[in-house]
């Protein structure tokens, strides 16, 4: 007689339900498993017969016939061990059929019977609990994680023998995570690095903490020594907590990935995703033969960090446009395609040219006009429309270095500012499903970024002046109300649209001239 067991399957960020059947019929001892499973699923045969023997319990002694309905939707990964091992034990009766109909199974197993954790346990509930599957067993490690969705019974299981007794003598406990809780307790930390310790740079700073307020993306020039790194690592010690849907959002992710622990199943910090430049576009923007996210989508609601940004392949810092304009990357198969979110603040620094020192102070330039432009040209006009705020970074003098004893404003002030500004945003937008001024369309811009008859004045002679592009028009509109919010005030002045403008003048052609 063919029973059913209930699981799920993970495709990008989405899960599936999914049956798994298993027969038992009258043929030579063997397991087969059909629908689509892929090579760790398959050796689940080897690992589930010496899980279910090494347990105490019996295994069939004809073949076994298992199948992962819907048959067409790829199955992947080793959650399928214990739902694949219950199917078994209630062919042997073990356990009963009406036992297990309202639960959902998820696991790998050892060959001694152990459950092991496996990654993209969050997602999986969350599909299951929109088919209507209330109690969901999953490995003991996967517990605190899964029980962060709410209205869901989990059960944490160490061994086989433990799921065999939630049905036959004694239950596993339910475990419970107070969400909100676990998520104020872990924000405040101290942080490694903090702005105090950054000499003057006053410029860059405010730049840096209007990319904060509004989720804009910055891009740092200056010469080596200038400190652009310090103060790219001073960045998340100023960037808000994690909104609880963020929070859920990003450990979504990082489940997917295999990235999550025992001890800290939710992610409660912005991430802060630092990418070397021998990185390959795949490992940015995600992929392979069974897709994954790249570091983009592992940087969503946190920051991507490109050191050295030109140094990059022109092919990877392209790829980049789409998901700076949309929030989001698409990942295109043969049969299937896979959205991933990607909604970072994306923070470069570089150098002005190959030697660094081209507008130095205190050391001359030894590069070519020629090698200047073609340094300078691996940044495309279409990429930098994209970077709201475009700064210098001139090196301190060593007198600016040796006076400076003014007392450094520290990181905790500059953030208190940001929550501010964040919060405004927050309220206002809390029926338009965006967080941020950065992810305003341009109907919201109409709407939120209106403007008087002498700012038009002054934006007219803006484009014409510096040749603004529409996408540079929006982005500005979009940076001055930032400069609005944090200044608390409700209209976008002609102040902060000077401001505004002031912070996007970086022009590949004619810089250092």
């Amino acid at each position: 007689m063919v029973n059913r067991v209930k699981t799920g399957t993970v495709i990008g960020l989405n899960a599936y339900e999914v049956w798994v059947e298993t027969d038992v019929v009258n043929s030579l001892p063997a397991i087969s498993i059909v629908g689509l499973p892929d090579t760790s699923v398959n050796e689940a045969r080897d690992r589930v017969k010496s899980a279910i023997k090494n347990s105490g319990y019996t295994f069939p002694s004809r073949k076994v016939v298992i199948n992962l309905a819907p048959a067409d939707l790829k199955k992947n990964g080793t959650s399928f061990d214990l739902p694949i091992a219950i199917g078994v034990l209630i062919e042997e009766e073990v356990l009963k059929q009406e036992d297990v109909d309202g639960y959902a199974f998820i696991g790998e197993l050892s060959l001694d019977g152990l459950i092991r954790g496996v990654s993209g346990v969050l997602p999986l509930v969350l599909g299951l609990k929109e088919v209507g599957i209330k109690n969901i067993i999953v490995p003991k490690s996967n517990a605190k994680e899964a029980a962060l969705i709410d209205d869901v019974n989990i059960f944490g299981a160490e061994h086989l023998t433990d799921v065999v007794n939630h049905f036959v003598e004694t239950r596993i406990p339910q475990t419970i995570v107070d969400v909100r809780r676990y998520l104020s307790e872990q924000v405040e930390q101290t942080p490694l690095f903090d702005f105090k310790d950054v000499k003057g740079q006053q410029k860059a700073k405010k730049a840096l903490e209007i990319a904060a307020a509004g989720g804009h993306n910055i891009l740092m020039i200056g010469s080596p020594g200038s400190g652009k790194t310090l103060m790219a690592k001073c960045f998340p010690s100023i960037m808000p907590p994690l909104e609880l849907s963020e929070a859920l959002e990003l450990t979504k992710i990082y489940s997917i990935c295999g990235l999550l622990t025992e001890d800290e199943p939710l992610m409660t910090k912005r991430p802060f995703r630092v990418v070397h430049h021998t990185a390959s576009a795949n490992g940015v923007i995600g992929g392979g033969t069974t897709p994954k996210p790249g570091e983009i989508t592992l940087a969503h609601r946190g920051v991507l960090f490109l050191d050295e940004m030109v140094e990059f392949p022109r092919q990877v810092l392209e790829v980049l446009r789409q998901p700076l304009e949309d929030g989001e990357i698409v990942i295109s198969r043969a049969k299937h395609s896979i959205k991933y979110p990607a909604k970072f603040i994306l923070l470069g620094a570089m150098n002005p040219c190959p030697c660094g020192y081209l507008g130095d102070k205190e050391k001359q330039c030894s590069c070519s006009e020629f090698q200047i432009s073609r340094y300078l040209a691996k940044l495309s006009g279409p990429l930098l429309d994209r970077i709201d705020l475009q700064i210098d970074v001139p090196r301190l003098t060593p007198e600016e270095l040796l006076n400076s004893t003014a007392e450094e404003e520290d990181s905790a002030t500059i953030r208190k500012r940001v929550i501010k500004a964040r919060q405004i945003q927050i309220e206002r937008y809390k029926n338009e499903k965006i967080l941020t001024n950065s992810e305003l369309t341009s109907d919201l811009i109409k709407k939120y970024c209106q403007i008087d008859e002498k700012s038009k004045e002054l934006l007219k002679i803006a484009i014409v002046k510096y040749q603004l592009s529409g996408r540079r028009y929006d982005r500005i509109l979009k940076l001055a109300r930032t400069l609005a919010d944090l200044d608390g005030a409700e209209n976008i002045s002609q102040l902060h649209l000077m401001q505004a403008l002031q912070y996007r003048m970086f022009n590949p052609d004619e810089y250092g001239k």
